[in-house]
């Protein structure tokens, strides 16, 4: 059974929940069961931290505001013993500097208001045990740790005594079970708010995240169509709006080849029933009249090879123009001599027009050089030529130019025929323009439009100019490598 894939909503909600669990989960795992070690080894850490320090001062400088600083600081017992368990001096984090065991009690008399009976913190009961555990260390360390209590002392330089004293100091481990239980509470109230709120930012995140591909979506189905009323609000994101933005240009472009198509079918075969019907209606006249008659039949079957040839050439330029539609820059640029081009294809149309009494009047410049497809180029001039050749004037004058003019390349073919009016000449380089074509001197109308494609792939310019009774100029403008 296929799997049927979540929607996006459901699965960004699910993702959003997942988060939340897993980092709840870890929070609890911290503040509950790992809690407790995090806060043992912290304290550890912080008593040996603090018995460092206590060893790194002067020990002939003032060690007893030192302790009672320690202690006050880090919440410590502090014990100063001789190496017999001789209390020397102690303190904790709520009385500072209680006095040496053998420092005599003040007379009553002799206090002060705030004093109060002369009093000390007696040495733990597993102090001796620690003794032993000193003496017997190698390092001059040791530690007791039990389940509520944590010891650790060292030999230090206490006073100007030249006998080493014994640093004992001792903290709580047990104060965080009661801490932990209040923090479960809150924790448990903290979580069932966040996730409360975490499923509504989730409802509104997953709402807003689906909301513009919803409509990126309902966009993409109606994609091509004519109809295409779906609606998008860009500010979301940049990378929806890129794609939204690529789906507006596929749209058009899908726009643009369905009028293509519609205009292929139009006038193709609009172009292609003439020569069909008079192929068929040759070869039947062939077929029932004239098979007998060897000259009919001979002019007959010339009418179907010259349609044939029409038809011929037709599909040539429609299969020419739809590959030069399907890129937008041409591939296989070389160094191109154009001045050859110009001349090669000039030579071809003056031998075969001389004989009806054409002139073709050249000013070629040499060594005129472009980057560009040479085949492409070639039939681009062709074209433009022939062209000329089909609206040529009664002088069968045509002129033929290159130049180079401001570091570009300038082709141009000029003749002396009827021109072209205001408003046509705007739409002369659209495909299938077939006004003059369809007067009787053109073939699909797709001539002028495949100069244009080719010049526009060799980032080059066209141009036209032209006025009614004293004929029309064509112009190409490409790149020039310079020597």
């Amino acid at each position: 059974m296929k799997h049927e894939a979540k929607t996006f909503r459901k699965k960004l909600l699910g993702y959003f929940m997942l988060f939340t669990a897993v980092i709840f989960t870890v929070l609890w795992l911290l503040q509950t069961v790992f809690l407790q070690s995090f806060y043992n080894s912290m304290i550890i850490r912080n008593t040996i931290s603090a018995a460092d320090k206590i060893t790194s001062y002067d020990p002939y400088s003032n060690t007893t505001e030192t302790l009672d600083k320690l202690s006050w600081d880090n919440s410590l017992l502090v014990f100063v013993t001789d190496t017999d368990g001789n209390l020397l001096y102690s303190a904790d984090e709520y009385k500072k500097g209680h006095r040496f065991m053998d420092e005599p009690e003040p007379p009553k008399g002799d206090r002060g208001p705030m004093d109060r009976p002369f009093h000390y913190r007696q040495l733990p009961d597993n102090f001796d045990e620690f003794l032993n555990k000193l003496s017997s260390s190698d390092n001059g360390k040791a530690e007791i740790k039990t389940e509520q209590m944590y010891f650790y002392g060292k030999y230090i330089d206490y006073g100007n005594s030249e006998d080493k004293a014994i640093l004992y100091l001792g903290t709580n481990l047990d104060p965080v079970g009661s801490t932990a239980r209040i923090i479960r509470i809150q924790l448990l109230i903290v979580t069932f708010l966040s996730v409360a709120v975490g499923f509504l930012l989730a409802l509104f995140i997953s709402k807003s995240f689906s909301r513009p591909i919803s409509q990126l979506n309902k966009k993409a189905h109606t994609i091509g169509e004519n109809n295409n009323d779906a609606d998008y609000h860009k500010g979301f994101c940049s990378e929806l709006d890129e794609l939204n933005d690529t789906l507006d240009k596929t749209d058009d472009k899908l726009k643009k080849n369905r009028e293509f198509q519609n205009e292929l079918l139009a006038n193709v075969s609009h172009d292609l029933r003439t020569p069909l019907t008079m192929i068929k209606g040759y070869a039947e006249m062939i077929r029932d009249i004239s098979h007998e008659d060897e000259q009919q039949c001979t002019e007959d079957v010339a009418v179907i090879v010259r349609e044939a040839d029409r038809l011929t050439a037709l599909v040539g330029e429609i299969l020419e123009y739809s590959e030069l539609q399907m890129k937008d820059t041409e591939d296989n640029l070389t160094d191109c001599d154009l001045s050859v081009i110009v001349n090669t294809v000039t030579d071809s149309f003056e031998s075969l027009f001389s004989k009806d009494g054409y002139s073709f009047e050249r000013s070629i410049a040499e060594n005129i050089h472009v980057h560009g497809n040479s085949s492409r180029l070639t039939r681009a001039v062709y074209n433009l030529i022939d062209n000329a050749v089909r609206h040529i004037g009664n002088d069968k004058w045509i002129g033929v130019t290159l130049r180079s003019e401001n570091e570009k390349a300038v082709i141009e073919i000029a003749d002396h025929g009827n021109g072209i009016s205001a408003d046509e000449l705007e739409r002369i380089w659209d495909k299938y323009y077939t006004h003059r074509q369809r007067s009787g001197k053109g073939v699909s109308g797709l001539g002028l439009a495949i100069v244009k494609q080719t010049v526009s792939q060799h980032n080059g310019l066209c141009r036209a100019e032209s006025e009614v009774g004293k004929g029309s100029l064509f112009s190409i403008e490409l790149n020039k490598i310079q020597p």
